[in-house]
């Protein structure tokens, strides 16, 4: 890894004679070219713009589509074999026999291991803004399977309606035989899948890098343009985050395979520069891969689940109930909510489908509408996103018709 890093430093652009007698260097008005560019597309967003925002949206989509097209006719054989195997799965699928026991063990399964691999991806992807899927879906699983567990004394649910509804089990279970590890074991291969997904995630920016690094052309990518400017800058460095980012990149070219599981075994919101540094490097994909895969789908993964876990066990959550209670003027106020909604889960898990509306109080409607509140924020942030790579296409294109001239 070293001796990649050493032998693929970054040239330096060097001002030609006639800059220097000017004064100006290309560099320097390349960079203020690219940065009125970018401020230029920043103000290209719903809220501002918005019917050229959506126009340029609708066009990105039809390029995406179009390149989409054209790639799996390159790779029309590997189409092929795919829709033959699909053709095959549905035949196998939709005949009668004593194989369909398996068939559909086997559909739930992919269909449950894809559900939270998904997610995975949404969360980690870079697609708009992210979409923040632990919080929202993985974390609240996680936590409702917890607060079952100790309500049960059981992690036995019966299914179905497991996953889609818990309930207690009707022979039930004795409290003290529920462990950490007990729950840990029941939503093992959700949060491995969902871990697994955001590892997927981390590689379109490797994959843009390296190809950006192999071809020798301009990258299109904001992050790589970035990245490629903290590299000649990175003596003259002075802020933390500029410092944090050097950090990691130092980490990843030099200490290779376990520098890169170390940063993707921590809750790391510069991660996407190891994968940039990582294809910048030329790092062999499964170095890259197998590492960030392993800290995520495994290590992160199990750091993240135990905190949920102790955090929503019974007697932790009792103590936060009461402290909320001793809060002066409005702890009563809030811990009658929090009771009332504990009290409604409790008796979800032993009377299954016979809560009606009036179990529900504000805390579930805030939760509801906060995660609609977030996906709706997802999605704008997509069509703003693809917006502006439209608008790069445009201004790319101006660029290039005037050096023409």
């Amino acid at each position: 890894m070293a001796a990649n890093g050493a032998s693929c430093e970054q040239p330096q652009k060097r001002a030609g004679p006639r800059d220097k007698q000017n004064g100006t260097s290309p560099d320097l008005s390349s960079r203020e070219r690219r940065q009125r560019d970018k401020e230029e597309r920043l103000s290209l967003v719903l809220w501002r713009r918005p019917v050229v925002t959506l126009r340029y949206f609708l066009l990105e989509t039809l390029v995406k589509l179009k390149e989409l097209t054209f790639e799996l006719w390159h790779r029309r054989g590997t189409v092929f074999i795919f829709l033959s195997l699909c053709f095959l799965f549905s035949i196998t699928y939709s005949t009668d026999g004593s194989h369909q026991t398996y068939v559909q063990y086997l559909e739930k399964k992919f269909l449950w291991c894809a559900y939270w691999v998904g997610l995975g991806i949404l969360s980690s992807v870079g697609l708009g803004t992210g979409l923040h899927t632990f919080l929202l879906y993985l974390g609240p699983h996680i936590a409702s399977v917890t607060l079952a567990a100790y309500e049960c004394g059981s992690t036995d649910f019966p299914e179905p309606p497991y996953p889609d509804q818990i309930i207690c089990p009707e022979d039930g279970g004795v409290e003290a035989s529920i462990s950490i590890f007990s729950i840990m074991s029941k939503v093992r291969l959700e949060a491995c899948m969902w871990g697994a997904g955001t590892a997927i995630g981390e590689l379109p920016p490797y994959f843009m890098a390296r190809a950006a690094r192999q071809s020798g052309t301009d990258p299109d990518d904001e992050d790589y343009e970035e990245f490629e400017e903290m590299l000649e800058q990175a003596e003259g460095a002075q802020d933390v985050v500029t410092r944090a980012k050097l950090g990691v990149q130092h980490m990843v070219q030099k200490v290779g395979f376990f520098g890169i599981l170390a940063c993707a075994s921590i809750p790391n919101p510069l991660f996407d520069l190891a994968g940039i540094t990582c294809g910048h490097f030329l790092v062999p994909f499964w170095t890259f891969f197998g590492a960030t895969l392993i800290g995520k789908a495994i290590i992160k993964m199990h750091i993240q689940k135990l905190f949920v876990i102790i955090t929503f066990s019974k007697h932790i959550v009792e103590q936060m109930v009461s402290l909320m209670g001793s809060v002066p003027k409005i702890g009563p106020s809030l811990q009658k909510p929090f009771s009332q909604y504990l009290e409604a889960q409790k008796n979800k898990l032993h009377h299954a489908g016979k809560t009606g509306p009036a179990d529900e109080n504000w805390l579930s409607w805030v939760f509801e509408k906060v995660v609609l509140a977030m996906v709706c924020y997802f999605v704008i942030s997509i069509i703003n996103s693809m917006a502006q790579s439209y608008a790069k296409r445009l201004q790319q294109l101006r660029h290039s018709e005037e050096k023409s001239k």
